[in-house]
């Protein structure tokens, strides 16, 4: 079964420049991790459940942020190297980032040893530039960050499926 996730890529204008929120994964897999760690807001859904209402709810859950007020505009589908699927859309909006907080999750850490540690969803989210951005993001959801640059750029091709 393909695993599909749904998220947010938030976007403001500051200073001249598009800036977008990113999270930072948590849990010890990802601590030493920066460029091309990064991910936007999401979280998986069932095949029964709405996507867009996923996007928001996991933005909630991974960042404790109010999403802002706005018409989300759909960015498309992309498939990451690992095969899940990832449908995004692009709002609006600022979110003091410093105001963030997310849900943990629990794990056996080390592996093998049988000690059950928490763990944040995300350990920070920031606001960066699009080229930090492509430096920093995931490469499976680079093609998000394309579909919001022609969404804003008024080219037309976004909406559609983003491909990697």
């Amino acid at each position: 079964m393909v695993v599909r996730s749904a998220g947010l890529l938030l976007y403001r204008q500051a200073a001249g420049e598009i800036e977008v929120l990113l999270a930072h994964p948590g849990g010890p897999f990802w601590a030493r991790r920066d460029e091309g760690a990064w991910s936007i807001p999401k979280g998986e859904y069932e095949p029964d459940e709405d996507a867009l209402a996923t996007a928001y709810r996991e933005f909630a859950e991974e960042t404790g942020l109010r999403a802002p007020e706005g018409t989300p505009c759909g960015l498309g589908e992309v498939r990451q190297p690992g095969g899940k699927r990832v449908c995004a859309w692009a709002l609006e909006g600022d979110v003091d980032e410093k105001a963030f907080r997310s849900n943990m999750f629990e794990m056996e850490w080390p592996r093998g040893s049988g000690n059950v540690r928490r763990f944040p969803e995300v350990d920070r989210v920031e606001w960066m530039t699009l080229r930090t951005a492509r430096r920093k993001l995931l490469k499976g959801q680079l093609p998000l960050l394309e579909a919001l640059v022609a969404a804003l750029t008024g080219d037309g091709t976004a909406g559609g499926t983003a491909r990697t």
